[in-house]
């Protein structure tokens, strides 16, 4: 069978902006506390480099979206998002209501920023909230407080943005029982269109992982979590992903083509992108250090690596994106986003139903309600078998 054409298949655009006030102790994303003026000028520059060698894997398609992320992209100026979208245009056009979002922390945001990023184009922000509680906040590193986030919110509704997410965490050290729904109906008060609501995970080379704060007993936050999806509907709001909620039509498109498998380009420092060729799937990574970066993409040097996607590990990839919604995948993507094979996936998928985890109709495949709560055991029948030279050595 003739591979799929790459023109049919989404593109999208993931930039990054790796400069924090402060390291939070639970971050493991590639940001760098800021030291002095952020260098504007230069690292844009690196952006548009950086995107103009990718640009053979476009295939003459727009973007449907674009998503800003740090690090803290609201340090930048208002100015400097203009000339990143601007040198973005020159180099490629963008679907008519293509979604443009900016990540902005309230302890790093003013009305003169947030009215630049909506004339610059920006028209969606995802605010980092985290929590509604000052001693919350405190624990977690953040910059802001409380009044912040309220001030953040309403200087986005008066710069004109009316689409915009709250990230919210819950599983907190210290939580009392009922802490993180509290936090959660705070959120809603504050009307926005789309919460992500996820659990706080200690990640390794955090300051938590290497020093764990105590948290909630296991069973509590599943508890606490099975209420909260049970307040955000009655609130409006739909569980489309694993941990993200919109009223009607205000899903993240960005993030909804990662999980759905699109392509998209990762420009900056420590970017990821995955784009489909004619050979296959790969997968890009950029230089982490953004000194290192900014050097080779405006040298004219590679600022990253590509590797193609072992053909045994497109199953587990595409899985673990696609079954994260809660309206699963088309079939004929396996093949036209996957490049699987029926035959590679067919027994797994019918296991999966066996167990009760997954429905199958013939044109779309989604996580039942059981599946969905037990999205890792479901994930994890998809894991490919070792390789021959996974295996080791063996015995004499």
């Amino acid at each position: 069978m003739p591979a799929p054409d790459v023109r049919s298949l989404p593109l999208a655009l993931y930039a990054h902006l790796p400069w924090c006030v402060r390291k939070c102790p639970y971050c493991d994303f590639n940001s760098f506390t800021r030291d002095g003026a952020i260098p504007e000028d230069d690292y844009i520059a690196a952006l548009l480099a950086d995107l103009d060698a990718d640009l053979v894997h476009a295939a003459g398609r727009p973007l449907v979206s674009m998503f800003i992320g740090g690090g803290t992209p609201s340090l930048f100026s208002g100015d400097a998002i203009a000339r990143l979208l601007d040198g973005i245009r020159a180099r490629l056009s963008f679907v008519p209501d293509a979604e443009i979002t900016l990540e902005a922390n309230p302890g790093a945001v003013d009305a003169q920023h947030f009215a630049g990023y909506r004339r610059a184009g920006v028209n969606r922000l995802s605010i980092g909230v985290q929590s509604f509680r000052a001693e919350q906040l405190r624990r977690l590193g953040r910059v802001h407080d409380v009044a912040d986030i309220d001030c953040a919110i309403d200087t986005a509704r008066a710069a004109g943005f009316d689409n915009f997410n709250l990230d919210l965490m819950h599983g907190l050290p210290g939580d009392a029982p009922d802490d993180a729904l509290r936090d959660l109906e705070r959120a809603l008060a504050c009307a926005p269109p789309h919460l992500s609501w996820y659990q706080l995970t200690l990640e390794p080379g955090t300051a938590f992982g290497r020093r764990p704060p105590p948290l909630p007993p296991h069973d509590r936050i599943a508890t606490e979590f099975e209420r909260g999806c049970a307040l955000l509907e009655a609130a409006g709001f739909q569980r489309y992903e694993i941990s993200a909620f919109a009223q009607p039509g205000r899903e993240a498109r960005h993030n909804v083509n990662y999980w759905a498998f699109g392509d998209y380009f990762g420009i900056g420092a420590g970017a990821h992108g995955k784009l489909t060729t004619a050979a296959g799937l790969v997968r890009t990574e950029k230089r982490r250090q953004p000194a290192a970066y900014m050097k080779a993409a405006l040298g004219g040097k590679a600022a990253g690596t590509t590797h193609a996607v072992a053909p045994r590990e497109l199953v587990i990839e595409f899985m673990l994106n696609a079954l994260r919604l809660r309206q699963g995948f088309e079939r004929d993507w396996l093949f036209t986003r996957g490049r699987i094979a029926a035959g590679d996936v067919e027994p797994l998928m019918a296991d999966a139903v066996r167990r009760g985890w997954l429905v199958d109709d013939g044109r779309r495949c989604m996580p039942t309600e059981l599946g969905f709560r037990f999205l890792n055991d479901l994930q994890l029948l998809f894991t490919p078998e070792p390789a021959d030279d996974d295996a080791g050595p063996t015995a004499p």
